[in-house]
């Protein structure tokens, strides 16, 4: 990898590592899905130049129900769930809990395309369980003000991110890039406008948590999504996803430096394990060590 595009892979993964911290503080006070609102709305504006070209408005009529189907998976639902599990936990342990991202989309491979696992996955996929079991060990309490619902809502966003890739990379095959990545932000936009206008916070916002919608909006939807096709088109997509395992150490580190969020050593060890298993699941650990079959 170049200096210029290793540069590039650790800028956005520390954006996007950021963007757990940006929603930990301004999710409560806009409400989760309001504050998607903004975040999709302001992106959607950051890419209107693009979309406002005839043949992008030909590109979008053409692929409508796509789009709106992968605006809902990959942005609509997953960063509702996540904003709505960052109001009860902190911004590093749920960048954590992201990282089973890999592993959802390789047990949807399994399940839904049948492609076999091989041990090394199945290695992956239940070294991934015990990190994630390690995390939530002590914060399943389902009763009223319990952490419960947002460890599921995290985990859920995930396999939602998972069925966006899968999709994604089927339906939109051939198109240009920038198609599922402009075009899926418009159409969540419409998906998610009505609802967050809806529940729209009856007091104003303070200026501190619109700065974090804003930065949530344009660094690490709009310019985060720019910065991955242009590194995409430069390294090799097997390389892109090691992006993974340092979005969850960016996220821990912007939650402790900024909001002085505890670090404890169940967290270390549950975000260690964690990682270990999608480098299993992803097939990273073979590449990098040849002894396993």
């Amino acid at each position: 990898m170049a200096p210029v595009d290793l540069l590039r892979f650790l800028s956005l993964a520390a954006i996007w590592g950021s963007s757990y911290m940006f929603m930990r503080i301004s999710a409560p006070a806009f409400g989760p899905v309001s504050l998607v609102l903004l975040r999709l709305g302001g992106a959607t504006v950051f890419f209107l130049p693009w979309l406002l070209r005839a043949p992008v408005r030909t590109l979008i009529r053409l692929h409508l129900g796509g789009l709106l189907l992968l605006g809902a998976l990959n942005s609509a639902i997953p960063f509702t769930l996540l904003a709505f599990a960052t109001v009860r936990l902190q911004a590093g342990y749920t960048a954590i809990l992201g990282a089973t991202v890999p592993m959802f989309a390789v047990a949807i491979d399994a399940l839904w395309w049948h492609h076999p696992l091989n041990r090394q996955r199945l290695i992956g996929l239940a070294l991934g369980l015990l990190g994630v079991g390690l995390l939530a060990l002590d914060q399943l309490d389902f009763a009223a003000g319990g952490k419960g619902w947002a460890v599921l809502a995290c985990l859920a966003g995930s396999a939602c991110y998972a069925c966006a890739a899968h999709f994604g990379k089927r339906h939109f095959a051939g198109t240009p890039a920038m198609l599922p990545a402009a075009g899926s932000m418009l159409a969540s936009t419409v998906l998610v406008t009505p609802l967050g206008l809806w529940l729209w916070p009856a007091v104003t916002p303070p200026p501190t948590d619109w700065l974090a919608a804003g930065a949530l909006a344009i660094l690490c939807t709009a310019c985060a999504y720019l910065l991955y096709y242009k590194l995409i088109s430069r390294i090799s997509a097997t390389t892109l996803t090691g992006v993974a395992f340092v979005i969850p150490v960016f996220g821990v580190f912007w939650g402790a430096l900024l909001l002085h969020e505890q670090v404890t050593a169940r967290i270390v060890a549950g975000m260690l394990i964690t990682l270990l298993g999608t480098a299993f699941t992803t097939g990273l650990i073979t590449r990098s060590h040849r002894a396993l079959p």
